[in-house]
């Protein structure tokens, strides 16, 4: 069923911002269609300059769930997305569950991210908060199928793509991770609680010109947490002489889209949808 249209009249809509680019790039086009943006920012994840690009602004620790929603709630706001995630190295360090979320976290059969994002979601809903995917707002964020770069992949990193977008779902089918390093039909390193440049730099360590897939979890909520890349990305590729990255088409956001592509050029980066 296709989603519902946008609204065409000057409307709130809730930011709630983990950290990355990805919360000010939302920011910036929402703004541009002519809505008034409401955020939650989180203290040590996201981003400062966020303040200069939204209407109003809250800041909180990660785990203040009930300052979160008494915020949206004066604010009005009925509606909200998630963009950006939340390290998950902090949900070991610096978090400040406040009673709510502690009672979310009781509650919830499995503690990986889909089971607590749905919850935090279903909570925000109870209180009449609804929360959209970001991309339903900028769709063109999204990766387009095909060869996005000058350099096409040789006949080796085509197999590697095919090979590593079979690993990458079967993994995400069991909630692991959504980035697999693979060279010659050989997995190198699999993201873990690191991150995805991380898991490139690790992977890059045992043998360069690697392929890098990223893909999304074949149960994924489409609502939060989908698979992003950006320049940071093929930064972190060249840093170990990585040579080509596949994501999944229509489940992957990209960040600085112009920008990442002529960082993949520059560098001979084969750079593909899926």
């Amino acid at each position: 069923m296709a989603p519902n249209p946008l609204p065409q009249t000057l409307e709130k809509v809730g930011l709630i911002a983990g950290s990355g680019a990805f919360p000010l790039l939302f920011a910036d086009e929402v703004r541009r269609l002519g809505f008034s943006v409401i955020a939650v920012a989180h203290i040590g994840e996201t981003f400062p300059a966020l303040e200069e690009k939204v209407d109003r602004i809250s800041w909180i620790h990660v785990g203040q769930l009930t300052r979160l929603i008494a915020f949206l709630k004066r604010e009005g706001i009925d509606r909200a997305v998630m963009a950006g995630g939340i390290k998950k190295t902090r949900l070991f360090t610096n978090v400040r569950p406040d009673l709510r979320s502690i009672g979310i976290l009781r509650r919830v059969r499995d503690h990986r991210d889909d089971f607590i994002l749905r919850a935090v979601a279903d909570e925000l809903e109870s209180e009449g908060i609804k929360i959209e995917g970001a991309t339903r707002y900028v769709p063109s964020l999204l990766a387009s199928p095909g060869v996005m770069s000058y350099r096409a992949p040789t006949q080796q990193e085509w197999e590697d793509l095919k090979f590593g977008l079979k690993v990458g779902r079967e993994l995400g089918s069991a909630g692991v991770g959504q980035c697999v390093v693979v060279k010659k039909k050989s997995v190198l390193a699999v993201e873990a609680i690191e991150g995805t440049d991380e898991t490139i730099i690790r992977g890059g360590r045992f043998a360069e010109k690697t392929v890098i897939v990223k893909v999304c979890k074949p149960q994924q909520d489409l609502r939060f947490d989908l698979p992003t890349v950006g320049p940071g990305t093929i930064r972190a590729m060249n840093s170990v002489g990585a040579s080509c990255l596949g994501v999944e088409v229509g489940r992957t956001v990209v960040l600085e889209r112009a920008t990442m592509i002529a960082d993949a050029n520059e560098t001979s980066v084969a750079l593909v949808g899926l």
